[in-house]
């Protein structure tokens, strides 16, 4: 696939800032996600768009807003995921999200765990589409910035496309122009939310059909893509493609998006380099008496995946004496530990 330039990719304005498309993005992933994990696939990638942990709206409404909502000005275009089903506290903690400068609101209509289920919420919301679309309405008339939906195939035994077709048929109908497609079904009883992620079988074509018959809208595909390829065959048929834990496991593969997805041939840079590039970072935040070096350095634990000495630079990063130090050095002592393996 050839690069496309960025003048014939931008979508929107937010911000006073020029929004890329979202032909890439990092999917939200609870305990991994964080402002951390963020800045530093920020320092791989310019463009792909970035997602939040889900945050409950209690959390937002009655908890500690700047623990749940700062980030860093640089992780923009990024994301906060909604976890909800009241309309009205959606809508505040959209507009709170909002003024702390998001550029979109997505809501969770995708996660399967019991725990998510107990408060109504997550993959369970696929079930009452009105609901869902009261609630992107609610959002949609707080804010200006987007307001998406990520959601499955179906739920449970559902294995019908009129399912999702006419949820997203509903929704669309209450504003909403994104959807991210995790193409599996969710099984709310019986499998935990490792195994709802591999047992239930990847329907992509069901997410293509959707873009068939919604062509006025965006549709995101996730779901098991690992491979530059996989995304280049998603693209002839969806807008966009959202990858998980490849992405995190495996964080350089992102380095290739800004150029081949982007048109930018500027900004790739080396592993080196983003590590370099997250020292500054690193030492800021433990100035501020902020998280300990490890809540940071392991998120980096995948960036050398696949190369020689991966393993030291993985233990390295890891060694518990080196880290109560809190010496942002260990970056590059874990760099020169890969040279002697």
């Amino acid at each position: 696939m050839l690069p496309v330039a960025l003048h014939q990719l931008s979508l929107s304005v937010n911000h006073s800032t020029t929004l890329p498309p979202r032909r890439l993005s990092v999917a939200p992933m609870m305990d991994w996600t964080d402002r951390h994990c963020r800045m530093f696939h920020r320092q791989i990638s310019r463009y792909t768009w970035l997602y939040t942990e889900m945050v409950t709206t209690g959390a937002i409404i009655h908890g500690d807003k700047s623990r749940h909502l700062d980030f860093n000005e640089e992780e923009h275009p990024v994301a906060l995921q909604l976890g909800g089903s009241e309309p009205d506290d959606l809508a505040l903690s959209a507009k709170f999200g909002e003024q702390w400068g998001y550029d979109e609101i997505n809501l969770n209509c995708g996660c399967p765990s019991e725990r998510v289920q107990r408060g109504a919420f997550g993959a369970c919301l696929m079930a009452e589409p009105a609901l869902v679309a009261d609630c992107v309405k609610a959002m949609r008339d707080a804010v200006t910035i987007d307001v998406t939906v990520k959601h499955r195939i179906g739920i449970d035994e559902i294995d019908s496309y009129d399912f999702v077709r006419d949820f997203v048929g509903i929704v669309a109908q209450a504003g909403c122009k994104t959807f991210i497609v995790h193409a599996r079904n969710a099984v709310l009883k019986g499998l935990s939310p490792k195994e709802n992620r591999e047992i239930p079988p990847l329907r992509y074509e069901r997410a293509y059909q959707l873009k068939k018959d919604f062509p006025e809208l965006e549709i995101v595909i996730n779901g098991g893509i690992k491979e530059i390829r996989e995304i280049d065959e998603h693209l002839l048929h969806v807008d966009g493609v959202m990858l998980g834990r490849q992405a995190y496991h495996h964080p350089y593969l992102l380095a290739t998006f800004d150029e081949r997805y982007y048109g930018d041939t500027t900004s790739t840079r080396s592993r080196d380099e983003i590590l370099h590039a997250m020292l500054p970072y690193i030492q800021s935040q433990l100035a501020m008496g902020g998280p300990r070096l490890n809540s940071i350095t392991r998120h980096m634990l995948g960036l050398m995946a696949g190369l020689p000495g991966a393993r030291a630079f993985r233990q390295h990063l890891s060694d518990s004496k080196q880290l109560a130090s809190g010496d942002p050095a260990l970056l590059l002592r874990a760099i020169d530990a890969m040279a002697f393996k």
